[in-house]
């Protein structure tokens, strides 16, 4: 059983930057994935990194903006975002699981948390 908490959104002006972090519990070798769901919307893939990092992934929209990382010994992944544009506010969910994968089908999933760009 893997226990998943996000934390570091907020309210920030477009073209400023945000770092959320997720700190897992239990299990914590897995892949780790970073999705998104804004209002209305179906949630999204942003960003994955394999267990030990040395493959990470990304969507073509936060391609050169966002970068994710692990550091296995804080059991903490890190989403790294910057030039953030209005179109990048939702809610942000860190989930876990044995396959790296650009899909939502990972076995665990944190609770979320919110960022809201201004223009």
């Amino acid at each position: 059983q893997v226990q998943l908490v996000e934390s570091g959104g907020g309210l920030v002006q477009a073209g400023g930057s945000l770092r959320l972090s997720c700190a897992a519990s239990g299990r914590t070798s897995y892949a780790m994935g970073w999705f998104r769901q804004a209002p209305g919307k179906e949630r999204e893939f942003v960003a994955a990194i394999s267990a030990y990092g040395y493959a990470t992934y990304y969507a073509d929209s936060v391609k050169g903006r966002f970068t994710i990382s692990r550091d296995n010994a804080k059991n903490t992944v890190y989403l790294q975002m910057n030039r953030l544009q209005p179109e990048d506010t939702a809610v942000y969910y860190c989930a876990a699981g044995p396959v790296l994968r650009m899909s939502n089908e990972y076995n665990y999933w944190g609770q979320g948390t919110q960022v809201t760009v201004s223009s």
